[in-house]
């Protein structure tokens, strides 16, 4: 009995110690398992004096746009300007056949004529019979049918003159104007084309000095474009500049408007710059991009190394103790080998400027030398 016993004891405790050394196992090949820290120098960030431009698309736009439209149907007879010419308010630009309004604009005026006549025929014999009917001269039904054609007869004029009012606005549409001082377009028809209201467009009308420039800012800068265009702009301002390629515009612009809403698909709002433009060097439609200059006083900016693209998206890398985490930012503008933080980044976080490429998500890390403490780039 005493010897199964010890056997049975002796089973146990060699489990036990096994169980001990598996576990012991376990725990180094998961030591082995686990990646090593990776090697990274950081940086500290900070607050710093910058001198940048933000970068904007901007397209250009004429402050008065119009198509010229005809208002009445019929055949262009005479076109009164040169393709691509400065015109001026009110200068005649188109005239269409004429001959059929100004037809029925006799006829309107002929009936009218006859109308009045009648006119002065009822008033005529309505003061007779009320005359008579002072004598007790006439019958009663007589005067009371005179009363009633004067009435008639005056309503009826008063449709005469309004169908002659008519036809004669007719006749006006059958001249086309420029409704304002600005670029006439090449024209969409010749003499002798055939048109109709409201649907042919003859040509196009646009303001061009002053001009603006449209581009979109994202909604978390609402703020500081709505300031700018309460301050307004000063004499020699150069806060906005606009560039094509490599070259920039001569001439500054000032903030006109902010629009009344921020577009819910695009998270945006649309910013209007408006430029001088006497010498026509801009036209409606260009594209380029807006240069929107700033100082700052404290300007987040940081080494452009340690910076990581993933689908269109940034990224840094903040420290955390001995770990990494991956902090999305967005970006302003380059500085040389460094570049603007708009948002994401605070001043007093450490971020991984060498190393980033072998770094992801919770790395373990460890710094090389004390590199925190380096100065601004």
């Amino acid at each position: 009995m005493l010897i199964r016993q010890f056997q049975q004891y002796t089973g146990i405790g060699a489990l036990v110690i096994l169980a001990a050394c598996g576990g012991k196992n376990q725990q180094q090949q998961a030591a082995q398992q686990a990646p090593p820290a990776v090697a990274v120098t950081t940086f500290q960030v900070e607050a710093t004096n910058a001198s940048y431009a933000d970068l904007y698309p901007a397209t250009v736009t004429a402050l008065e746009q119009t198509e010229i439209r005809p208002q009445v149907n019929g055949y262009v007879t005479g076109i009164f300007f040169k393709d691509g010419a400065r015109v001026s308010k009110g200068q005649k630009l188109y005239s269409i056949d004429q001959q059929a309004y100004e037809a029925t604009y006799n006829q309107a005026q002929a009936s009218l004529a006859v109308q009045e006549a009648n006119l002065v025929k009822a008033q005529k014999d309505a003061d007779r019979y009320r005359e008579l009917d002072k004598h007790d001269a006439i019958a009663k039904q007589q005067v009371d049918n005179a009363e009633a054609a004067l009435e008639a007869a005056k309503k009826t004029v008063d449709a005469a003159r309004a169908n002659v009012r008519a036809v004669q606005t007719n006749v006006r549409y059958t001249t086309l104007t420029a409704p304002f001082s600005g670029t006439i377009g090449i024209s969409q028809v010749k003499v002798g084309t055939p048109v109709y209201a409201g649907q042919t467009i003859l040509n196009t009308v646009s303001s061009n000095d002053p001009i603006a420039v449209d581009f979109p800012v994202d909604q978390r800068e609402i703020y500081q474009f709505t300031k700018m265009q309460q301050a307004g702009s000063k004499a020699g301002d150069s806060t906005f500049k606009l560039q094509f390629g490599e070259d920039i515009y001569p001439f500054a612009g000032k903030i006109n408007l902010v629009d009344r809403a921020v577009d819910p698909q695009t998270g945006s709002i649309k910013v209007r710059v408006v430029f001088p433009n006497a010498k026509d060097m801009l036209k409606p439609g260009m594209t380029g991009t807006l240069l929107v200059h700033r100082s700052s006083s404290d300007a987040v900016v940081i080494p452009y190394k340690a910076v990581t693209e993933q689908l269109g998206e940034f990224f840094v890398y903040v420290v955390n103790g001995d770990k990494v985490s991956q902090t999305k930012v967005q970006l302003g503008q380059p500085l040389g080998a460094n570049i603007i933080v708009k948002n994401g980044l605070k001043p007093g976080d450490v971020i991984v400027v060498q190393g980033v490429q072998n770094l992801r998500e919770g790395s373990q890390i460890k710094v090389a030398a004390d590199t925190t403490a380096q100065k601004k780039p």
